[in-house]
């Protein structure tokens, strides 16, 4: 069997990651699909056990099943959109249709995925959900050029 090539995320920590799902085979996929790499799969099946985690985790990326009963994904982009350092969101649907990922998009979520999960979309989708979230928390503690009009 062939061994899959580590994934980089050009970060010294590793890239923790969390889904949020009600369906166990939800959350073995992605411990499939990410268990070759240096990132970190926490598990939450409901909105609670989910802010939990964030509370007691530095997570930048969450996928997030669209349907959680009770609860939504729109309840978690709630949630997360108050952390001063919000993980990027990515709902998970197996109803993945045209209307959820605009709907996902303008209300602030990163990304929509289908399922069952395809291995490439997956990397992908997190790997830059996870830069977004980064190059978002280096702006702010960038200093600011102040640059002055030439008289």
């Amino acid at each position: 069997m062939r061994k899959e090539p580590a994934i980089e995320t050009t970060s010294p920590a590793t890239l923790t990651v969390l889904s949020v799902s009600p369906h166990q085979e939800d959350h073995l996929s992605l411990e499939a699909i990410i268990g070759h790499s240096r990132w970190t799969l926490l598990k939450a099946d409901k909105l609670p056990s989910a802010w939990a985690l964030l509370q007691a985790h530095d997570i930048p990326v969450v996928l997030c099943e669209s349907d959680l009963k009770p609860g939504t994904w729109i309840d978690m982009l709630k949630d997360i959109q108050g952390m001063p350092t919000a993980p990027a969101l990515i709902v998970t649907s197996r109803l993945a249709d045209d209307y959820l990922w605009a709907e996902a998009l303008n209300l602030g979520a990163w990304d929509v995925l289908p399922k069952p999960f395809d291995r490439s979309e997956v990397l992908r989708s997190v790997k830059t959900a996870w830069q977004h979230w980064r190059y978002q928390i280096q702006v702010p503690a960038l200093p600011l050029k102040v640059m002055t009009a030439a008289s």
